[in-house]
């Protein structure tokens, strides 16, 4: 889908960025206003959120979710730290998994999006073993290898500072754990890149204006899924934040990958 504005089609490689700038969807913005842009887009979006899941993935996220959690291969009495965790539907499953003598901490750097998710949970019925934190994934307050888990859900591709963030993941991930990376990545499948151009630019804005009252975040979400790194290039993250024997599974023609990655 053309569009003079999408950056894609510029060179992409660095060498003509502003360090002091951070890609904003398509736009480019100080470093410092990105988690700022990026909290009214959640605030906006927070009281939506789950049923916007939903329309905008005729339900696929669900499956998705599934396959993260089964990956993750949690055990009974194991410590999980779900970083953006939203509304809690990785948090809900993994609660499920550790049982009575372990523990899922949910964290969201955005207030509205940690509040929906914690009310959501206690409605289910979800309490004994879950706790909430507000967090910034960049800069975490928990202490060196203190979770045998640590999952962020289509979350990383809106932090300012991923590479810091994957860090963070890697420092407090206990010897032997791993990290898990859901989220929207790049089609592999040829001319499956066109189509979902065409659904993301167009369905997701109008069903953003029309569910949520709001095209403009919903265009965000979409471009910045444009502007995250590809499948190797997060693998190759992974390993330069501390992390070995990394590697993804696409989903959905790799409209979704889910990658993984160890402590040693």
């Amino acid at each position: 889908m053309g569009n003079d504005n999408d950056p894609r089609s510029a060179n992409t490689n660095g060498a003509e960025r502003d360090p002091d700038t951070i890609d904003f969807g398509y736009e480019r913005v100080a470093r410092g206003d990105k988690k700022q842009r990026v909290a009214a887009v959640f605030d906006s979006v927070a009281d939506n959120y789950d049923i916007m899941n939903d329309l905008m993935s005729m339900g696929v996220h669900r499956a998705w979710k599934h396959f993260t959690l089964e990956l993750a291969a949690v055990r009974e009495g194991d410590r999980v730290l779900d970083l953006a965790g939203g509304t809690g539907d990785l948090a809900a499953g993994f609660s499920r998994r550790v049982g009575d003598s372990g523990r899922v901490l949910l964290s969201d750097i955005n207030g509205a999006m940690l509040a929906n998710g914690r009310d959501r949970l206690m409605d289910r019925g979800i309490v004994a073993n879950v706790d909430y934190c507000l967090a910034n994934a960049e800069k975490l307050p928990f202490a060196d290898n203190s979770f045998d888990c640590v999952t962020i859900g289509f979350g990383l591709r809106n932090v300012t500072d991923k590479p810091a963030a994957l860090a963070e993941m890697a420092r407090v991930t206990a010897p032997g754990g791993r990290a898990l990376v859901l989220e929207f990545s790049k089609p592999q499948v040829p001319g499956l890149d066109r189509l979902y151009d065409l659904y993301s630019f167009s369905v997701l804005p109008w069903l953003g204006k029309q569910v949520a009252n709001d095209e403009a975040s919903y265009r965000y979400l979409a471009e910045s899924i444009r502007m995250h790194p590809d499948q190797n290039t997060l693998a190759d993250m992974m390993r330069d934040a501390g992390f070995s024997r990394c590697g993804y599974h696409n989903l959905t023609g790799g409209i979704v990958a889910v990658h993984r990655g160890y402590k040693a």
